[in-house]
């Protein structure tokens, strides 16, 4: 066959399953409204010359444009973009609707099949295993090294504490890796005190890269990216990130074997030792009697460091910045905490103390509503499913808006105004629904560490308030979508060290 018999070929085959695509979502495509499309690119076109911080502004405007349920056409596959409380609880507290969107599939070369990317059985299979990890008795275990790494962030921040602004997302970043570091693998990799670390620096790499797919909509084919110099970058940092991972999985089963290490069961059922990180918990884990291959234990090391880390900086960073613009929730804040630990600096936290921080809870969670670290969470439907009276075409990707909704003023009064009286558990919800408020998503795929993630920020922001006042907020940082809610430039504050009472 000559080139051109193989080019008319190729094009007359993809043009064939266009045209069978674009039928079979043309019969349920109508349903919704959005940008126009047009043969074989779809709506493409919006996307020239986007890039991962133009994401936010993007689907604003969609969504001002074409309402809480609009549709835009990625070549012939109908991708639904959604922020209808409804709609959005039909999907997420679905026991079928677990398959992650398609843009997720751009995670499994470094992730591979680990929780947050299976599906079906393996999902719940991983999710039995994984959930021991969380058990309030081993997080309590945590909260030392929440306290102990919090306390270098906060030795690091001294040397700033002069009034004058800095970007404290970069010390934010590498106090909740040697926080994940820990808990996560039981080793200290000090990167506080290694600033220079590879492996942050190959998570932001990667990230970005990753991001660039999402917004390069001819990257999303395997094809083309692979051909694009793109490729090359994201093997090197994921050749990092995995080289860092297997090293400490390999060693630490060796420190198990030779040691001959082995749980204690509790009165409660749940395999129990000192300070047992959670890939302990991986490596003695069985399935049909059989312990889990280095490559599985991988996946679920790296999906955990990725997801542990990723978003507990951005909602610190934001958390600190909110607090920092608004003085006398910050006072109220330092208070609650100066009552529970009192005025000593070196008095450590405990699992109870950080139970007692109501109102700082509170703060989070008003953060959290505000700069979800996750904005944006998709689904992938195996079969045409019925919504309400309209049916979505299997196939399709459903993108839930999570930080549209926390700002929608019909679902929150002031939607912009920073008021953590909305979680005053006294105080009548403004929320109709369960679903409105979802930084940790919702349903039976939530994220299974959000009580990790709260005792930590807890830690750290406490920590950071017994020390310093924070005094001064930069500007706005710019959003960009990057996987995760990522602030363009970093988040800056000005901060004095606090005076004894």
């Amino acid at each position: 066959m000559s080139f051109l018999e193989w080019l008319v070929t190729t094009l007359l085959i993809i043009l064939g399953l266009n045209y069978w695509m674009v039928r079979r979502n043309l019969k349920y495509g109508h349903q919704w409204p959005g940008p126009t499309p047009y043969p074989i690119i779809g709506c493409y076109y919006l996307y020239y010359k986007m890039k991962p911080e133009d994401t936010i502004n993007f689907i604003t405007m969609l969504t001002k444009k074409y309402g809480k349920m609009l549709c835009v056409w990625i070549g012939s596959r109908l991708a639904l973009f959604c922020t209808d409380i409804q709609e959005t609880e039909i999907v997420l507290s679905s026991q079928k609707l677990i398959r992650k969107s398609e843009l997720y599939k751009f995670l499994v070369p470094w992730l591979g099949d680990g929780l947050l990317l299976s599906t079906g059985q393996k999902w719940y299979q991983k999710r039995k295993i994984i959930t021991p990890a969380f058990h309030f008795k081993i997080l309590e275990q945590f909260v030392e090294v929440f306290d102990k790494q919090s306390s270098i962030l906060a030795q690091r921040l001294k040397g700033e504490a002069n009034g004058k602004l800095v970007n404290i997302y970069p010390y934010v970043t590498l106090a909740a890796l040697d926080i994940i570091c820990e808990t996560a693998m039981g080793t200290q990799i000090n990167a506080q005190t290694d600033t220079e670390s590879p492996y942050v620096k190959a998570v932001t790499e990667l990230s970005y890269l990753l991001a660039n797919r999402f917004v390069k909509v001819w990257q999303r084919s395997d094809f083309l990216f692979n051909l694009s110099p793109d490729r090359k970058r994201q093997e090197k940092q994921i050749k990092v990130l995995h080289d860092f991972t297997t090293k400490i999985i390999h060693a630490r089963r060796q420190e198990l074997a030779e040691s001959g290490e082995k749980v204690i069961e509790g009165d409660d059922g749940v395999g129990m030792k000192k300070k047992m990180a959670f890939l302990d918990v991986l490596l003695q884990a069985t399935v049909d009697g059989q312990p889990l291959t280095d490559k599985e234990i991988q996946e679920e090391v790296d999906t955990f460091m990725f997801e542990g880390h990723d978003t507990t900086t951005i909602a610190i960073a934001f958390t600190l910045l909110l607090l920092a613009r608004n003085p006398e929730v910050q006072e109220k804040a330092y208070n609650e905490v100066i009552n529970i630990l009192g005025s000593n600096l070196e008095t450590p936290v405990s699992y109870r103390d950080l139970q007692d921080m109501k109102y700082l809870e509170m703060v989070i969670k008003e953060s959290l509503r505000l700069y979800p670290p996750v904005p944006i969470i998709g689904r992938r439907f195996n079969e045409p499913t019925l919504l309400g009276d309209k049916t979505v075409p299997e196939d399709s990707n459903f993108n839930l808006g999570i930080m549209l909704m926390h700002r929608d003023p019909t679902l929150f009064e002031d939607p912009l105004r920073f008021d953590p009286e909305r979680f005053n558990p006294e105080r009548t919800m403004e929320q109709s629904s369960p679903y409105a408020y979802i930084p940790f998503s919702a349903g039976p795929r939530n994220c299974i560490g959000q009580k990790f993630a709260t005792l930590e920020l807890k830690s750290t922001i406490s920590k950071v308030l017994r020390h310093f006042r924070l005094t001064e907020a930069g500007p706005e940082p710019k959003l960009v979508m990057q996987l995760t809610l990522k602030p363009a430039g970093g988040v800056s504050l000005a901060f004095v060290p606090r005076t004894a009472k």
